[in-house]
């Protein structure tokens, strides 16, 4: 049974609440573990170590202070929440054994006996009360301070905006090991939801002890099949494994290092030298020779995720419409998908990737369109906004860096360039300069991705509703906001392509391509596997002899 896919297609209506209680019944009475499997026969390495390369320097560890997977690929090694996915993409209990709802709207948790923090003090549903409350606490000021109004908690938004008490947020610690959630309105894909890291819990006592400090090492206490060990800024992070974690008996991974290697080159070099046992991404000048020659190391497969560049779209020309759909219909997405890229991504067209939760939606007309077509409407669209070659229009365009965003943006700037006579002055940061300037409106057209939350095209719409923590492009339209509303609140494909018709119109942003996975992976890194949303489970793994 395909979980996500029978709720993601069903309107919220009574089957969906009969359903609920199906799924409770099947999953939340039995304690499934996705861990470590090895085969009968394998043998294992003597040292159980694993190095996994981080791209950047994570901005925190803190689960409420981020927002990108720099540091969730991290996060998700420290700290579990109460359900997860396996990898059919089916509900599995965690940190919660079992649960149920009448009416997909109030649901109660009942949490698993003897769970522990890595300190080996007690789990309770009061972690998760605190933690949620936490979360849209206005003072956290948390880039996923939103995600609890969107998943439709009750008081979410009143409490996130300072209009209402955390006391008053729809979650209850009924006893120290049953949780009450109360929604708003039925949501068919509660479930899905809250197997985002964001929804993890937190240990009060060492942050009230320790304050923002509480995730250095020493301090830090998690509750996932790893706990942090070391932390050398810029250099690594190395979590050993967590002798409390519930499930530690089916882990055999005894300790893993994250090294900071912002260039891919490097993490290549690295790799082939044996000092990576798995890679974030693959050079795009390296992915063809590797290819060839190291074919069986090479890991593609799909992933819900959408690059695009994102105008900031109450800065002046980039609040006219004509403006942001002339650049978008310049950009020749083919080129960047199968010249510059060419490791199996597709040209995007829409914020929403192909089948993100089992939906097909319709794309653009100007999606099967010629280039040259495009272009031609693009200087039309230009010119009718005043910008021609006696008044060129200049901009500037940010990046973090990173070897593939500084190719995608000459070759994008190089397009506006040559096609529209547009000059967009390169300008490239550092990751955490980059988030800072991005929250705080400090762009003019800047590189941004968005990794679904959940495998649902509502992890992606629901970012560019008015009033979003995450709608960093300051789009507005109460249209797209109503219709995203009532898909939200119905599950209704039809709403969602109302809203995908209406922001692909508007081109707040421009979408370029759609993500795969793509890594580097040694032979003997056994257990091997990426979730459609980009992580890949430490404790899943475990080291062949070799």
């Amino acid at each position: 049974m395909y979980i996500k896919k029978i709720i993601g297609n069903i309107k919220v209506n009574k089957r969906i609440s009969l359903l609920s209680c199906v799924i409770a019944a099947i999953f939340g009475s039995i304690s499934l573990s996705q861990a470590a499997v090895v085969p009968e026969g394998t043998k294992l390495a003597a040292k159980q170590e694993i190095v996994r390369q981080s791209l950047s320097e994570p901005a925190s560890l803190d689960v409420h202070k981020v927002s990108s997977d720099t540091e969730f690929d991290i996060i998700h090694d420290f700290f579990d929440g109460l359900v997860y996915t396996d990898r059919q993409g089916n509900i599995e209990p965690r940190l919660a054994e079992r649960w149920e709802t009448n009416d997909n709207q109030t649901w109660v948790f009942h949490l698993r006996k003897g769970i522990k923090w890595s300190d080996g003090s007690p789990i309770t549903a009061h972690d998760f009360v605190f933690s949620w409350r936490r979360l849209v606490a206005p003072d956290t000021v948390s880039p996923y301070g939103s995600y609890l109004e969107n998943i439709s908690i009750i008081n979410a938004n009143d409490v996130l905006t300072g209009k209402k008490k955390g006391e008053e947020l729809g979650v209850k610690a009924l006893d120290d090991m049953t949780l009450e959630v109360r929604l708003d309105k039925p949501m068919g894909d509660f479930l899905q939801a809250l197997t985002h890291t964001v929804m993890v819990p937190l240990n009060k006592n060492v942050i009230a002890k320790y304050g923002e400090k509480w995730t250095r090492p020493g301090n830090f206490v998690g509750n996932g099949p790893f706990k942090l060990s070391e932390w050398k800024v810029n250099e690594k992070i190395i979590g050993v494994r967590n002798i409390h974690y519930w499930d530690d008996k089916n882990t055999v991974i005894d300790k893993v290092h994250y090294p900071v290697i912002a260039s891919e080159k490097a993490a290549l070099s690295r790799y082939l030298a044996g000092e990576v046992d798995f890679t974030k991404t693959i050079p795009l000048e390296s992915f063809e020779s590797v290819k060839e020659k190291m074919g069986e190391q090479v890991y593609i497969s799909p992933k819900v995720g959408t690059y695009f560049y994102e105008f900031n779209n109450k800065k002046p020309p980039f609040d006219n419409i004509k403006v942001r759909q002339a650049l978008s219909l310049a950009v020749d997405r083919d080129v960047i998908a199968h010249k510059v890229l060419r490791q199996g991504q597709k040209p995007a067209y829409t914020i929403v990737p192909p089948n993100a939760g089992g939906f097909k939606f319709s794309e653009p007309d100007y999606a099967s369109w010629t280039q040259e077509q495009r272009i031609e409407k693009a200087k039309a669209l230009l010119s009718e906004a005043g910008f021609n070659k006696n008044n060129p229009l200049k901009f500037n365009l940010l990046y973090n860096t990173h070897e593939s965003h500084q190719k995608i943006a000459i070759a994008v700037s190089s397009m506006w360039k040559k096609n529209l006579g547009v000059e967009a002055t390169l300008q490239n940061q550092e990751w955490k300069v980059m988030l800072d300037n991005m929250h705080q409106g400090k762009f003019e057209v800047i590189r941004r991705a968005w990794i679904a939350d959940y495998n649902s095209p509502m992890s992606f719409l629901n970012m560019f509703m008015s009033g979003q923590v995450k709608n960093t492009a300051l789009y507005e339209n109460r249209d797209y906001d109503e219709a995203i509303k009532k898909a939200s609140e119905t599950n209704d494909v039809l709403y969602q392509q109302k809203g995908l018709d209406i922001i692909t119109k508007d081109s707040p942003i421009i979408p370029i391509y759609y993500y795969v996975n793509s890594k580097m992976v040694k032979p003997h890194v056994g257990g091997f596997y990426v979730t459609p949303m980009g992580y890949v489970s430490t404790k899943d793994l475990y080291i062949i002899e070799h």
